[in-house]
């Protein structure tokens, strides 16, 4: 396994939109366990595969404490949706910067799982943030999109500041 590098906002390649995934080979495995490797050592709950600048639909997570729980979503579309619940979200692609977004409460999602098995998810609470925040990222989507211009632009100098400063 290796550790995959993360695109870090304002970088273009976040703004690719996924493509489905048709082969599920030992390839595809190797990117999956990959991308789980680099979501733990971040530490993070999720990561979409455009992230590591990989333009498939592909997502790993794992919202559990005692990140035991492994979760892989591939081609996910909603087909249900309930409620709004307001969650204040972070993201791996924007590190350090925390912002309240809006999402639906309660999803169903269809999607294939590792070795291209149909599944159905319920989720709700945080795994429901989890998978609406990563299949953003699909659609080349960075939850600062849903903030004001001027907090983006807050966003933005805050991230070049520190940008210089590891410099």
């Amino acid at each position: 396994m290796a550790l995959l590098t993360i695109l870090e906002f304002p970088d273009e390649r976040l703004r690719t939109v996924a493509k489905p995934i048709a082969e599920f080979d030992a390839a595809l495995q190797t990117r999956i366990d990959d991308m789980f490797e680099t979501m733990y050592a971040a530490p993070g709950i999720g990561l979409a595969a455009t992230q590591v600048d990989d333009h498939r639909q592909l997502i790993v997570m794992d919202v559990s404490e005692n990140k035991d729980q492994p979760l892989v979503v591939i081609n996910p579309k909603i087909v249900e949706r309930e409620g709004v619940q307001t969650y204040q979200e972070g993201c791996l692609s924007v590190p350090g910067i925390f912002a309240d977004v809006d999402r639906a409460d309660h999803i169903v999602v269809e999607c294939l799982d590792r070795h291209g098995q149909p599944q159905r998810i319920a989720a709700s609470g945080l795994l429901a943030v989890c998978i609406q925040h990563e299949m953003d990222h699909l659609a080349g989507k960075v939850f600062v999109d849903y903030l004001s211009p001027l907090k983006r632009q807050m966003v933005q100098r805050k991230l070049d500041k520190r940008r210089r400063q590891a410099a």
